[in-house]
């Protein structure tokens, strides 16, 4: 008989969480010694490393050595054990298919049986051998998922190679650089300032991600989103329970923070932002909302009429000089006692915003499983309806008072420290001058100009004071 003068050596690893390959290494080694000792010449090495046998991803190695055995490539096989090769029935009777096809009767383990002939003993044995293995996966299988199940429950953490951001290697010790950066970024968001903008400032400064890369916004965006920092544990996507480990902010900031997150989603607007004071200016002659009106030359707010605005489309005014008259009214009144009394009085009412978002979050629950039974029409569709509808109100109005809770979060560290902010002004992005225009101001009314005039009046501006 004659010796393989084209033999394939195949190996593989399930994890390779150091990255090393020392353990396809060792197989490869072991292979070469029996090819060695059995005469045989090998062509090539099929190497998959950090490959499971047991799932349904691709092994690109195998797969390539499956192609080669049928062309005729490739005349033996060496492995170092069975189950390296694989461990799902039907993928050993498809190799076992391809072996016998292509007429090769030379498959050898070094470890296990020793080798798979087309004998009808020979071909038992390996298929008992391959049930027994795929019992042993589907068994640890079960296990690990109890185990994640019991882990996730005692809010532990979970395992895998990568840190989350915010968190030591541990997955439980907090970060404080990272910490910080997560609490501003939430701050921003909330107050209104977008994931562009803030994704921009963290590239500006040089934060860099767990993995040393540039932000993205949709990097940020799922960090923000993630339930980990605020201190609860997920599985299966599932909020299962606070984790063991210090929130980073509390949930009634997450609930914030999903909030303008989806908010801004709703709205569709994706284009950098063009004018400070879109949605705050209303026309001083029917009261409608002005609308940003580009011109070839300049920017300017107008009263639109039409079905889709509604104004009387008989005022404009220029934008470049309402929006710098705005601003320092707005940076003057940070520095005014009547704001900072405001703010103590918002003060007082946020003991009951965590508990207005843990009631809106059970509404919200309550709603789903009110959806719930009216689709196994357990409840009829009039049940359903009225007992639908006091929750949505209490939803509503648990929506609207977080909404109004969040205004003052663009304020923080910066009331009283107007003429400061003053010289930094420029150098903020249009989205935080913005978000700190919005804090303060409900809106401005608009006047009439007067005919031909090519500057500003400042009584044609009246400020409507938020805070």
């Amino acid at each position: 008989m004659t010796e393989p003068t084209a033999a394939a050596i195949y190996a593989r690893i399930s994890s390779d969480s150091e990255g090393t390959g020392l353990g396809v290494q060792r197989q490869l080694d072991d292979c070469r010694r029996l090819a060695a000792d059995l005469g045989w010449t090998v062509a090539e090495e099929y190497v998959d490393n950090d490959y499971s046998a047991s799932t349904s991803k691709p092994r690109p190695a195998y797969l390539r050595m499956l192609a080669d055995l049928r062309d005729g490539r490739r005349d033996g096989v060496l492995v170092y054990h069975q189950d390296r090769l694989t461990r799902k029935p039907k993928e050993l009777e498809e190799f076992v298919e391809v072996v016998s096809d292509a007429g090769i009767n030379d498959v050898r383990f070094v470890a296990g049986i020793s080798g798979l002939d087309a004998s009808g003993d020979g071909l038992l044995a390996v298929r008992l051998m391959g049930a027994v293995h795929a019992s042993e996966t589907a068994t640890k299988k079960r296990r690990v998922r109890r185990k994640m199940l019991a882990n996730a429950e005692a809010g532990l953490p979970h395992g895998g190679k990568h840190r989350p951001y915010g968190f030591a290697q541990d997955k439980v010790t907090h970060r404080a650089d990272e910490v910080a950066i997560i609490r501003e970024a939430a701050r921003r968001v909330i107050a209104g300032e977008s994931t562009r903008s803030v994704t921009a400032w963290l590239n500006h400064d040089g934060v860099k991600t767990v993995n040393g890369g540039e932000w993205q916004t949709t990097t940020l965006t799922t960090v923000l989103r993630s339930p980990r920092i605020a201190g609860l544990r997920v599985h299966h996507g599932e909020v299962v329970g606070d984790a063991v480990w210090e929130p980073i902010i509390t949930v009634a900031e997450r609930e914030q923070v999903l909030r303008a997150l989806d908010a801004r989603r709703h709205t569709g607007r994706r284009a950098p932002r063009r004018y400070l004071l879109s949605g705050l200016l209303k026309c001083g002659k029917c009261g409608a909302t002005l609308y940003s009106q580009p011109k070839a030359t300049s920017r300017r707010y107008a009263c639109k009429s039409g079905p889709d605005h509604g104004g009387c489309g008989g005022l404009a005014i220029t934008a470049p000089a309402v929006e710098e008259l705005i601003a320092q009214a707005v940076l003057l009144r940070l520095d005014t006692q009547e704001l900072a009394d405001a703010l103590a009085g918002r003060a007082t009412k946020d003991a009951r915003t965590a508990g207005v978002a843990q009631a809106l979050a059970e509404d919200q629950e309550r709603l789903g499983e009110l959806a719930a039974m009216f689709g196994a029409k357990d409840i009829t569709a009039r049940e359903w309806k009225t007992a639908r509808a006091p929750i949505e109100k209490r939803i509503h109005d648990a929506e609207r008072e977080l909404r109004n809770a969040t205004h003052s979060s663009a304020l923080t560290g910066i009331v009283g420290h107007g003429s400061a902010l003053r010289e930094s002004w420029p150098e903020l992005n249009l989205d935080r001058q913005a978000a700190i225009v919005a804090a303060v101001l409900d809106h401005a009314v608009i006047g009439a100009g007067k005919p031909g005039s090519r500057t500003l009046d400042p009584n044609r501006v009246t400020p409507k004071w938020l805070l």
